[in-house]
């Protein structure tokens, strides 16, 4: 067996010896670009559903009002804030995503907000953070997939935990040794099932890993200890929660690249792996502009991820909707968008797709590389049959969403919440994050009115 000593201490002392300095322009602009992503996310869904039922569930409890709630007037205690603002950017599965990995910064930008408006932190010190935290979650990630993922977790809870912790403690500037305990403390409280997705419960996930996050790098500033090799020991977090951990992943190269830098975003509130899908759809849709009534047939080929993940024939809920390629293409050929409003109930529940979603039949084809890939089929009434082919979906790394293109993403999310000068100082406070002496005031300015 390869001798794994040393690296849980090893990461630690990365962490807290690393300097803002030393990351490229480049990973700081994404950092901010991640920032605006998330924000949009987090306040756009202040009224859902799922984020009024955790907060009438934890808010009894709750303790001294520390930290804003995003896109309400409610002011909660750092660990219930870190946890709402979590559950809150991930209900429409509309947040970033790693090329390999994560949801990186649902789990990351809730802990470090709660925290930096509560002991009034730079914005340098914040985006340095969260770059640092991103990098500790995504390298643990990478270490143990697909074979964690593939027996049942969800990484962006079990990694993101790590992510959380690592960026908190570097905020409230623990030593090695504290931020080894901190990492120990978040290997224990790992956790999040796949069997949640389409519930409430996915988008728990990452706030439970913002706030147990936090909550391990409060305990470890009180030199609360933890083993020292809580990720690689042979009853640590690797072994017992994937049956492939490769160590090096975690080492190799820290400080030299970014994976942040591999950081994606989402033009559809919904599971990436029907994105090309939805692209193929759409176009069609506007290139041929033909009515639901002329659809006799849709065939999809597609990755075997994508049916693994959203083969749901029959979604009856919005969540649900959200990991359905039926409905998916359904949306994609009758409204020529896939837009937060097509996975409303309503929608899901329509007559008229549900019509389209029964004539739609996807089957696993092995020439598809990947699940960001899909060829899509038309059969018309008529005789026609239109196909298109979407080698990378909008949003991936070949085909990325554009600052602008952000920007656009949050005003559709934000302005439904916040006034348009809201809006617009939200997004100028996000580009110049670097630069605010107290990045509170982000934090001050998304929690708008009760």
């Amino acid at each position: 067996m390869t001798d794994t000593a040393g690296v849980t201490q090893t990461l630690a002392r990365y962490v807290v010896d690393a300097k803002y300095a030393g990351v490229p322009a480049a990973v700081r602009h994404e950092a901010c670009r991640a920032l605006l992503n998330w924000l949009g996310c987090a306040i756009g869904t202040a009224r859902h559903e799922t984020v009024q039922r955790a907060l009438a569930a934890v808010a009894p409890f709750a303790g001294a009002p520390q930290a804003a709630l995003l896109g309400r007037g409610e002011r909660l205690d750092i660990l219930n804030a870190a946890f709402l603002n979590g559950v809150s950017s991930h209900v429409l599965d509309f947040d970033d995503t790693h090329v390999e990995a994560v949801h990186p910064s649902a789990p990351v930008y809730p802990a470090l907000l709660a925290l930096g408006e509560w002991r009034r932190v730079s914005g340098a010190d914040f985006l340095h953070a969260f770059i640092l935290g991103v990098e500790v979650e995504c390298r643990l990630a990478l270490s143990v997939v697909p074979q964690h993922y593939d027996v049942g977790w969800h990484v962006t809870g079990t990694a993101g935990v790590f992510g959380a912790a690592a960026a908190a403690g570097k905020l409230l500037g623990l030593n090695a040794q504290q931020m080894t305990w901190a990492l120990g403390i978040a290997a224990t409280q790992s956790s999040g099932l796949r069997e949640m997705f389409g519930s409430m419960c996915k988008s728990f996930h990452p706030g439970a890993a913002a706030r147990n996050g936090l909550s391990a790098a409060l305990l470890a500033a009180q030199n609360f200890d933890s083993s020292l090799r809580g990720i690689e020991a042979p009853r640590g977090w690797a072994h017992v929660l994937s049956t492939h951990f490769d160590p090096a992943i975690i080492t190799e190269g820290l400080g030299k690249h970014f994976e942040l830098s591999r950081n994606m975003y989402k033009p559809y509130p919904c599971g990436l792996v029907v994105h090309a899908v939805i692209d193929g759809c759409i176009e069609l849709k506007r290139m041929h502009n033909f009515l639901p009534a002329d659809i006799k047939r849709v065939d999809l080929r597609v990755h075997p991820m994508v049916l693994e993940l959203t083969g749901k024939k029959t979604p009856a809920t919005g969540l649900e909707g959200k990991f359905s390629v039926y409905h998916a293409a359904a949306i994609g050929l009758i409204h020529g968008r896939a837009n937060e409003s097509e996975y409303a109930e309503a929608v899901v529940r329509d007559p008229a797709v549900i019509a389209i979603r029964d004539r739609v039949f996807a089957v696993v084809d092995a020439t598809v590389s990947s699940f960001l890939e899909a060829y899509v089929s038309v059969t018309l009434r008529d005789g026609r049959v239109l196909a298109h082919h979407v080698p990378h979906a909008l949003g991936t790394l070949q085909r990325p969403m554009s600052d602008q293109d952000l920007e656009a993403k949050f005003r559709a999310l934000v302005e439904p919440v916040l006034s348009v000068d809201q809006a617009n100082t939200l997004i100028q406070q996000c580009w110049n994050a670097g630069d605010l002496r107290d990045i509170g005031d982000i934090a001050r300015a998304a929690a708008g009115a009760s």
